[in-house]
């Protein structure tokens, strides 16, 4: 069975298992990665470095924004494209892509070098913390591109069905940057810098196998010369799709960036550490919910253009309930043992320890019903539905959470901080729980009137009779 035909009369617990698993893997080994690269950064230069990296992270996130506005609005719009026979168009689709993936990564980078200082201390660095942070992100930016590739093409991979491939995108990155990392940071003493160009030549990696995939002849989708100038209806309808995801890192890095002035107003450095540390935890414990999402998103996609609506819903139940499972499983991880897990980020400095670990358990305390919030505001991006997506996806970071943590320390302070992450998740999930209960009775009125094909595991029929 090739793949398309998979997506369309495959079980859906067997067929989201081999979708999700790979990218699973992928985020879960890729974001370890990314917390060894801090647990190095902690130990062999200090705890400002801890907070340079939480400083530069609201730009690394805008680049992330790239990624997703691009590779995630192509994705679904690959998938529908393909679950409707229209290859040519999903070609066309992927051109346009292609050269809007490389071309606004370079744009933000020439923003930034003209503004670096600026930049970096309207993101919350101290004078102590600012040197980091520059010698960092000016690395980071001068590699801009090899990211916004790697991350955003990846998504098309995974878009005509091949996660496996997907999956080794992210594990090799991930394996040179850790692996140079330790040598630039450890052997040859470069600290930030080191760490930086660790990274950038990870994601350089990570672009030439993507590249290689699709230049190479293995995809199904070609990325063909003829399609490489944007078209302008193509790249608006890409825009659409992938604006929920990109508002969201985009509010994500505003959210980090009134974090950051928040914390120092009311902590100072050593909470800046505390929400470096939690970041990367947090990482850990979200990239499994984000990878089984990515897994479901084509074969949402896929079977929303065969008008194959009971295997949608059977999808997004099933994603659902494997999401809630993880998010409980790394709650309870955090809970039991904060202590020990922060210590690894340091060498015996006891004041950041207990800190954290009170910040910690506070922070976390509503991650059990991440796994829905996440899942559904992607359900509708999976369908084309930009602006129900954009409002879940912009409810934790941007109406719920900034509110909140804009209120909440004038009360309680640095207490006010820590209890803003719980309290937003616990009003969003709510909102989505409001959006999917009226998408589900809008998809059960369009599975009447367009039944699918009901005997999905006879193959044999499959090739004969049409959906």
């Amino acid at each position: 069975m090739d793949r398309t035909q998979a997506m369309r009369y495959q079980k859906i617990n067997s067929l989201l298992w081999s979708f999700s698993l790979p990218a699973i893997i992928g985020m879960v080994v890729n974001s370890l990665y990314n917390i060894v690269d801090r647990i190095f950064l902690g130990r062999g230069i200090g705890s400002l470095a801890i907070a340079a990296t939480t400083v530069a992270f609201p730009m690394m996130i805008i680049l992330m924004a790239v990624s997703v506005l691009i590779g995630v609005g192509a994705t679904a719009l690959i998938s529908i494209r393909l679950g409707e026979q229209e290859h040519e168009e999903a070609e066309k689709v992927i051109g346009t892509a292609t050269t809007m993936i490389i071309l606004l990564p370079v744009i933000f980078a020439i923003i930034f070098f003209l503004n670096t200082e600026p930049i970096l201390i309207a993101f919350g660095a101290s004078q102590d913390v600012l040197p980091y942070a520059r010698d960092f992100m000016q690395v980071i930016m001068l590699g801009a591109a090899f990211g916004t590739i790697s991350m955003g093409m990846n998504n098309f991979i995974r878009a005509e069905g091949n996660p496996q491939m997907a999956m080794y995108t992210q594990l090799l990155g991930g394996a040179v940057n850790v692996i140079l990392n330790y040598i630039f940071i450890f052997k040859f003493g470069w600290g930030m810098k080191g760490s930086a160009f660790a990274t950038v030549l990870g994601q350089l990696t990570g672009a030439i196998w993507v590249l290689s995939y699709f230049f190479g002849g293995r995809s199904i989708v070609k990325i063909r010369w003829k399609y490489l100038r944007p078209q302008w209806p193509i790249l608006t309808s890409i825009m659409a799709i992938g604006f929920a995801p990109f508002a969201m890192q985009v509010a994500n890095s505003v959210q980090q960036l009134i974090l950051n002035k928040t914390i120092m107003y009311y902590s100072g450095d050593i909470a800046l550490s505390a929400v470096g540390i939690m970041m990367s935890i947090a990482t850990i414990m979200f990239m499994p919910i984000l990878g089984l999402a990515q897994g479901a998103q084509p074969i949402i996609g896929f079977n929303y253009g065969a008008r194959q609506y009971g295997r949608v819903k059977e999808t997004l139940k099933t994603a659902v309930v494997a999401g809630t499972a993880i998010a409980v499983f790394g709650w309870l991880v955090v809970q039991i043992w904060p202590s020990q897990i922060i210590g690894l980020f340091t060498r015996d400095d006891t004041q950041l320890i207990a800190f954290t670990t009170h910040a910690m358990h506070i922070y976390f305390l509503m991650f059990p019903v991440v796994g829905f919030q996440i899942l559904g505001s992607q359900y509708f991006q999976a369908v084309g539905k930009p602006v129900q997506s954009t409002i879940l996806s912009l409810s934790r970071q941007v109406l719920i959470f900034i509110p909140l943590l804009l209120i909440l320390p004038r009360f309680w302070g640095i207490e006010g901080v820590w209890r803003t992450p719980p309290i937003s998740d616990l009003l969003a999930v709510l909102l989505t729980g409001t959006f999917i209960f009226f998408e589900m009775k809008k998809i059960s009125r369009l599975e009447k009137r367009n039944p699918a094909w009901e005997d999905e595991g006879d193959l044999a029929g499959a090739c004969t009779d049409t959906p």
